[in-house]
């Protein structure tokens, strides 16, 4: 799985940083992160789908949405045990500090438990 994340990150990482420093025009003296090499990337996607250049960044954005889901799907199903495990875990913990919250109010209003210990007192 690990080997997944990194496979499915790096390109992701790789992508936005070349796609925001190009888009910014911040090229530090290379044509690979000037603006015209990105206008003409994006031009030439564009031509290739009939589609314009303008909207290919969303469609990019929506597939890197859909991968990311998918991949989060993949490692929840995974780890579906631990996951389990944990919510049961936290719902019991959520309970417990509500009856104990429940029991610190009754007993600061100076009221008797509604379920003792001792029925005799």
């Amino acid at each position: 799985m690990r080997y997944i994340l990194i496979l499915w990150a790096a390109p992701i990482g790789l992508f936005g940083v070349w796609y925001f420093l190009s888009l910014n025009d911040m090229n530090f003296g290379t044509i690979f992160l000037s603006r015209a090499l990105h206008d003409a990337v994006f031009e030439l996607y564009g031509e290739m789908l009939g589609v314009a250049p303008d909207k290919i960044p969303l469609l990019i954005l929506e597939a890197l949405a859909f991968d990311s889901l998918f991949i989060a799907a993949l490692y929840a199903y995974r780890r579906r045990k631990l996951i389990r495990a944990w919510w049961v875990d936290r719902k019991a913990r959520a309970m417990l500090a509500a009856a104990a919250a429940s029991m610190a109010e009754t007993q600061a209003a100076g009221e008797r438990p509604a379920a003792t210990l001792h029925p005799a007192e």
